[in-house]
């Protein structure tokens, strides 16, 4: 019975009028992230005095941060799984191992600048550094406020349990982090797989 009332939170007819809106704020998203793209791949080769792609990145430390967002977007799924079936604490223990992991990619990334920094490789170095940091600094800045999001919600879930209010918000809020997600697997193939080709 619970797992049935669960589904019907996530059915409910504001619940689904949040989803419709947020799949617009997505569509806003993707535009906002082309255009990052776009601008980093028409600068890519300005390096100027600066380090190439190839000469910067190091793929065995950024594989590392790959796998620790992959391992969160299957955990957060795994959250929404146990959302479904209205375990309030598998949703809260899924949710909470996403936010650790989001924390930790933060930190790996905040790593990655840092050593770039002391290397040289400024933001002002160069028209590719300035379009590299801008496109992972705003990648970064959604990982952020996904843990911030996300973090609130918990909250709220464990105060109010899953009901007609939390479980939608809960699912939206995983949308979004399968989003960023799907734009950090954008960001290792074209910033870095082919910047080392």
């Amino acid at each position: 019975m619970e797992t049935m009332s669960a589904q019907k939170h996530l059915n409910h007819k504001q619940a689904q009028m949040n989803i419709l809106a947020f799949w617009f704020l997505i569509g806003a998203e993707i535009v906002v992230f082309g255009c990052l793209f776009g601008i980093y791949l028409a600068v890519k080769s300005l390096t100027g005095q600066g380090p190439t792609p190839d000469e910067l990145f190091k793929l065995n430390e950024i594989m590392l941060s790959t796998v620790v967002l992959l391992t969160s977007s299957f955990t957060c799924a795994i959250a929404v799984y146990f959302l479904k079936l209205s375990k309030k604490l598998s949703t809260l223990l899924f949710f909470l191992i996403t936010i650790l992991l989001g924390l930790a990619f933060i930190g790996l990334e905040i790593r990655e600048f840092t050593l770039y920094v002391e290397e040289g490789a400024k933001i002002s170095t160069s028209a590719f550094l300035g379009a590299f940091y801008l496109l992972l600094g705003t990648h970064g800045f959604h990982v952020l406020f996904g843990v911030i999001w996300i973090s609130l919600l918990l909250v709220q879930l464990w105060l109010k349990g899953i009901n007609q209010e939390t479980a939608p918000k809960l699912f939206i809020a995983s949308l979004y982090w399968h989003f960023i997600d799907v734009i950090w697997v954008m960001i290792f193939t074209i910033v870095y797989l082919i910047g080392k080709v």
